[in-house]
């Protein structure tokens, strides 16, 4: 497993913007899966966006449009791009690395959106 480190949350208006950082201490490049989820509290942790190997994305309905997922393999970084953000956007954000059914998690970074 690699080790995960986010950073970049915190508190924002609403209709303002984040960005994620999620860099690994070892290479992502032939993960089959990098992604982003959130938790908010009384729910369970779901999907925000994932980017596999070969560059494809996909996003959750509700942020589609608003978020953007990329990755730099040569810095074993990927990022989630935040825009729009809305209240029901505030949660605790993780981000995971699957390598083939290993999956590693960050320690999760708090994003809060107010009104």
């Amino acid at each position: 497993q690699v080790q995960l480190v986010e950073s970049g949350g915190g508190l924002v208006q609403t209709g303002g913007s984040l960005r994620l950082s999620c860099t690994a201490s070892g290479s992502i490049f032939s993960s089959r899966t990098v992604g982003w989820y959130r938790q908010a509290p009384g729910k369970q942790r779901e999907l925000v966006a994932v980017i596999k190997r070969d560059g494809t994305t996909n996003y959750a309905d509700s942020v589609t449009g608003r978020f953007t997922i990329s990755r730099d393999n040569a810095k074993n970084t990927f990022y989630l791009q935040m825009n729009s953000l809305k209240p029901e956007d505030t949660a605790v954000y993780y981000c995971n690395v699957d390598r083939w059914g290993l999956n590693s998690w960050g320690q999760g970074t708090q994003v809060t959106v107010s009104s």
